[in-house]
């Protein structure tokens, strides 16, 4: 018994030394011993060995799949006024009165068929779905049975996810929020001044390293010269959570969100006495002037860290970029633009927070294979004259769309609990009235 408790005492030892050694000490210093990126590699290859198996098992399947579109209808995206001309003038031409057609009823029953057959909101809500398997089970297709050989490396990969890297990442991630909480707890004891703020962002900034190295990342930043300063606002697309400890891996932001309980409460807590991160309660997010205010206020101060805003309100699923609400553009100051884009092939970062708990999102990030994605630091941008928010709002998220190869969408992010807006009816209404009123005023003009 006593021999037991020896080698299990030696392993634990071990395994916490090699950590240290191999992870913490190079996160500290903010340097890479080269281990990741041999995993990388021989993940590559793994995943394409995979892939020929796959295709040479199902080469007619694939065929099919890739000659496949996965647009199902082929939409018009002419103007309302376009596509209602077209239809009436299919008709005679000699009309009694420019009032209500019943040739218009043909337009809107198609575009209602098209948003129920091919809805582009909701499929922003739901993964993509990958052209070749990456030795996943979260996939529609059951690849693992093509032959002996992929099945073999398929048990062969549950077994290291779930016996070698699972542990090794709970065990990175269990320190990491260790330490913030301790350090920022430490560091919030000390009274404001320079050296605080510099312990205060070494803390952050170690702590996100450790937990990044916990989801296997492989990050590449670009354009670095354009990294958000102090006082300014950075704003992003949102696919995860994960999102901010990607960019604050390599630099420091304030936060901006709702105060929550538990373990988050705690965290929360000891980040803002270290930082003046800005926490609301759930009644003051209601009241927008307040947060407008407290955010205002920040951005004053040029000695504070910049703000990190996600406009879009919820997660997308790395594809496209949706709707930014114009709140984060009234406070004034420089905005710094940054597009992230996950790679799917080694593990898929969007939260669905409809489907999926915070507890169970996070198993199946840890059970993935890495976590790689693209960062790219957009020049800043500042209002220009006479231009409003809303305006300024889609400059930018148009820039981020452009610059990430994500597709760009007018929807709001929040119809993903939320029916539609009846502001978004009453325009297409108000449309189509303007076009019955404008015909019937030039058709009394040509009679008279």
């Amino acid at each position: 018994m006593e021999d037991f408790k020896t080698v299990t005492y030696n392993i634990f030892t071990g395994w916490l030394a090699m950590i240290f050694v191999l992870i913490l000490l190079p996160s500290i210093f903010g340097l890479s011993l080269g281990i990741s990126e041999v995993y990388m590699k021989i993940l590559v290859k793994t995943l394409e060995w995979a892939t020929l198996r796959i295709q040479r098992g199902f080469e007619r399947q694939k065929k099919l799949r890739a000659s496949a579109s996965n647009v199902i209808i082929q939409r018009d995206e002419s103007p309302m006024e376009t596509e209602i001309g077209g239809l009436r003038q299919s008709r005679s031409q000699c009309l009694q009165q420019g009032d209500f057609e019943l040739s218009d009823v043909f337009y809107f029953s198609k575009k209602g068929f098209e948003a129920i057959v091919e809805d582009e909101v909701t499929q922003r809500f739901s993964s993509e779905e990958l052209i070749s398997w990456n030795l996943l089970t979260r996939t529609n297709y059951n690849f693992q049975y093509v032959s002996w050989r992929v099945t073999l490396i398929w048990v062969l990969g549950v077994f290291i996810r779930y016996c070698i890297l699972l542990p090794l990442r709970v065990t990175l991630a269990t320190i990491g929020i260790s330490w913030l909480v301790i350090g920022a707890t430490l560091v919030g004891q000390l009274p404001n001044s320079s050296a605080k703020r510099w312990l205060s962002e070494l803390v952050h900034l170690v702590c996100c390293r450790i937990c990044a190295r916990a989801l296997s990342s492989a990050i590449q930043y670009h354009n670095k010269e354009n990294r958000p300063k102090k006082g300014g606002i950075c704003v992003a697309n949102h696919t995860s959570p994960i999102d901010i400890i990607i960019l604050a891996n390599d630099g420091c932001y304030a936060m901006v969100g709702q105060i929550h309980g538990g373990l988050m409460g705690v965290i929360q807590r000891a980040m803002v006495r270290a930082c003046p991160h800005v926490w609301f309660e759930r009644s003051e997010m209601r009241d927008r002037h307040l947060v407008t205010k407290r955010l205002t206020e920040h951005v004053s101060d040029k000695t504070k860290l910049p703000i990190l805003i996600f406009p879009e309100g919820t997660c997308i699923n790395n594809t496209s970029v949706m709707m930014f609400k114009k709140g984060s553009f009234e406070i004034g100051g420089t905005i710094y633009p940054v597009a992230i884009k996950y790679d799917p092939q080694f593990g898929d970062a969007f939260w669905n927070s409809s489907k999926h708990s915070m507890v169970s999102y996070l198993l199946r990030m840890m059970t993935s294979w890495a976590l790689k994605c693209n960062v790219w630091y957009l020049p800043p941008v500042t209002r220009e004259e006479g231009e409003d928010a809303v305006h300024f709002a889609n400059r930018v998220k148009s820039a981020i769309a452009k610059q990430g190869g994500l597709v760009e969408l007018d929807w709001d992010g929040g119809l993903k609990r939320d029916r539609v807006k009846e502001s978004f009816k009453e325009e297409q209404q108000k449309n189509y009235s303007k076009i019955i009123v404008g015909e019937h005023n030039s058709f009394q003009k040509t009679t008279n």
